[in-house]
């Protein structure tokens, strides 16, 4: 087989649609609003060829700069060797979506205002605003009962004529 290096070499499986999801995008797709500044998912659609973003684009999640009538212009972070070059790349709608990665975030800066607020009012102090890693479970000792009695199991004997 010979080696090719073109724009779309082993993008097989990347560009591939799910199944029963082949066709053209959702009309949803088109009416999303984005504005500059908003945070978006590069995510190529491999229907639409135009506007379509280099492979080494998909999956990433960049920064709207520009937003024109059919594309938006995105700013993505790409390490080449020692350092991080800010690359400006214009790709059409359908080929962004806005990314999800910092809604848990603003979740809990609402919860840290509301939990202050709280504070302020009752003159106490909050505890912590901080994520905290999940904690073990808390021990606790099982009283055995007829209900749930441990079994002795062991494996039956081998018979190879069976």
């Amino acid at each position: 087989m010979p080696h090719s290096f073109g724009k779309k070499a082993r993008t097989r499986d990347m560009f591939s649609k799910p199944f029963r999801r082949n066709g053209e995008p959702a009309l949803s797709k088109y009416l999303i609003t984005y504005r500059v500044g908003d945070i978006v998912d590069i995510k190529a659609d491999s229907s639409i060829h135009r506007g379509m973003p280099h492979k080494y684009y998909h999956g990433r999640t960049g920064v709207v700069y520009n937003v024109t009538k059919s594309s938006v212009g995105v700013e993505v972070v790409k390490p080449v060797k020692h350092r991080l070059i800010r690359k400006r790349i214009n790709v059409r709608i359908e080929h962004v979506s806005p990314s999800r990665s910092r809604e848990n975030f603003l979740q809990r800066v609402k919860e840290n205002d509301i939990a202050s607020k709280k504070a302020k009012e009752s003159g106490e102090r909050v505890v912590s605003t901080k994520r905290l890693p999940a904690q073990p479970k808390a021990g606790y000792e099982l009283e055995i009962t007829e209900d749930n009695a441990p079994i002795t199991m062991r494996p039956l004997k081998f018979d190879y004529y069976i």
